[in-house]
């Protein structure tokens, strides 16, 4: 048996529905994010799960505490898997971003490896934090089943890094939908995407909000 990691991104916010910068900000689920929260523990509370890590945010915790509520364990909270600060831009639109500071807007849009919002983070420094984690993770555990509760940047910079792929493309290469699955087992050739962005285990209803 190996060590298979299950990246989760958390459920429905106001912010991932409408699409404003939510990274600091610690909003609530809303109730279609609660319902996916309990529609992941419903759906897979019955694997030989080994642990459970998530970020320290509301709508993290709120995502991962129905199935550890199912499995009776405690979560670990790790703040190098909160979502990338937005610095000034917290909480304003895309369009008021591109509006009032177009300039900056452009250079994180195209190399956001490097770049950051102002007062925020690259996604080069989020991989540094993150790593740190799926380290003590890989210490700690050589086999078995660990869910990791994160965010949609976070969870896609972690995955960019295990498989190789260019930071500063990580909003171009891969999909993180609310709620969504996403497994790497680890081989003997090193990390292995089994699943990307699954929201199978969830009914249509909640598959089909809009925004998510």
């Amino acid at each position: 048996m190996s060590l298979t990691l299950y990246f989760l991104r958390h459920g429905e916010t106001t912010y991932s529905r409408t699409g404003g910068y939510c990274g600091a900000l610690d909003p609530e689920l809303t109730d279609a994010g609660l319902q996916m929260a309990q529609a992941f523990a419903d759906a897979y509370h019955t694997l030989p799960w080994t642990d459970v890590y998530a970020s320290p945010m509301k709508r993290t915790i709120a995502t991962a505490q129905p199935l550890c509520d199912a499995l009776g364990i405690e979560m670990q909270l790790r703040d190098g898997l909160k979502e990338i600060a937005y610095g000034e831009w917290e909480g304003k639109t895309n369009e008021d971003v591109k509006q009032h500071d177009g300039d900056t807007y452009m250079r994180w849009m195209t190399e956001p490896a490097w770049n950051s919002p102002p007062g925020g983070e690259t996604a080069v420094e989020i991989a540094s934090r993150a790593s740190l984690v799926i380290a003590e993770v890989e210490s700690k555990y050589t086999e078995g089943n660990v869910l990791i509760v994160s965010h949609k940047a976070t969870i896609r910079i972690m995955l960019c890094s295990l498989l190789g792929i260019d930071l500063g493309r990580y909003r171009d290469r891969l999909d993180m939908p609310a709620a969504s699955i996403s497994t790497v087992k680890f081989t003997q050739y090193g990390p292995m995407l089994k699943s990307l962005g699954d929201r199978a285990y969830m009914g249509d209803r909640l598959r089909n909000l809009p925004g998510t």
